[in-house]
């Protein structure tokens, strides 16, 4: 039965959402997480020792995070196979966040297509961490774009991958790695030594979900009859300018998809950063290409449901 698990795992998440709860499994990484946090960080310890810290930070937080959901799946299977079954879907889906993604980014597109720009910069503020008081339409599009874009991996694509090399432990011990660079994976002041180990594990476990993500979107442009060879050229062209070694690939590949020019300059707490361009400016960036950006993360994620049903099969 385990192959159907993303499958009713999507079903979970697109019909029920993503509960706002204190008792979210999420949250509660992330309270942990605060909590070693305020144990082991150290403004006084050298370079070298916050380095050291940030490691143990890492190996707890993914160790508590795998070994309780092994635990909870393990007494769900004392009770009955569908208890495990159904409470393993159930897991698997809070993993997963393509229905939060569409819908912010649809709250934002109705906003921006009704006139109401105060509304949808203070939406918008809810999904990017850059300053959004005096963004324009443009720069509200390009910025749901983007992060609906970057999310394909890091909220879909990626939290599945793990979970078909590793069940539902180890598609949890990777939304534990996210959060864990979402958090203290920073290069401040603060966090530049005690954050480093999150941030490139980070970068380790989305490595090949983010190139399989690629391909799959690929797909998904030929099947929404985008442009298959602006996307692609895109890809090898400007994945490689962007920061991350693998935001670069989604957002690269949807810039291209859609005659679009994503990156730019952004402010952080009123300090400027200039990100790399990624696509060329065909077409101004207008509300509408939110919604394509929707389509293009739902016909990816169905093509990796497909193939993961496919390969599961296979391997029966």
């Amino acid at each position: 039965m385990e192959q159907y698990l993303p499958l009713v795992a999507i079903l979970i998440d697109t019909f029920l959402g993503d509960p706002r709860s204190s008792l979210h499994p999420v949250v509660m990484i992330g309270n942990c997480i605060a909590f070693w946090e305020r144990k082991l960080l150290n403004p006084r310890y050298s370079h070298t020792l916050k380095k050291i810290t940030g490691m143990l930070l890492v190996i707890l937080v993914l160790g508590i995070t795998y070994s309780i959901t092994w635990w909870i799946l393990k007494l769900l299977s004392q009770i009955h196979p569908w208890a495990e079954f159904l409470g393993g879907a159930l897991l698997l889906s809070l993993t997963i966040t393509p229905n939060s993604l569409a819908k912010a980014g649809n709250e934002i597109y109705h906003y921006l297509v009704s006139g109401d720009l105060k509304q949808a910069r203070f939406k918008v503020g809810w999904i990017v961490g850059r300053d959004t008081d005096k963004l324009t339409v443009p720069e509200i599009t390009r910025a749901t774009v983007e992060t609906i874009a970057e999310n394909i991996v890091d909220g879909v694509i990626s939290p599945l991958f793990y979970f078909i090399v590793g069940g539902v432990p180890l598609a949890f011990l990777y939304r534990a790695v996210n959060t864990l660079d979402s958090m203290v994976g920073y290069k401040n002041d603060k966090y530049k030594d005690f954050g480093m180990c999150a941030a490139r594990v980070d970068d380790l476990f989305n490595y090949i979900p983010a190139r399989l993500t690629a391909l799959f979107i690929l797909l998904a442009i030929i099947v929404l009859r985008f442009n298959f060879i602006g996307a692609s050229k895109a890809i090898w062209k400007d994945a490689k300018k962007h920061p991350s070694p693998n935001s670069g690939l989604s957002e690269a590949a949807v810039a291209g998809a859609l005659g679009i020019r994503l990156g730019g300059l952004n402010f952080y707490g009123g300090i400027a950063s200039q990100r790399a361009y990624m696509g060329e400016a065909k077409f101004p960036l207008i509300p509408i290409h939110i919604k394509q950006t929707i389509h293009i993360m739902y016909i990816t994620t169905a093509f990796f449901i497909a193939i993961l049903f496919i390969y599961s099969k296979l391997m029966v």
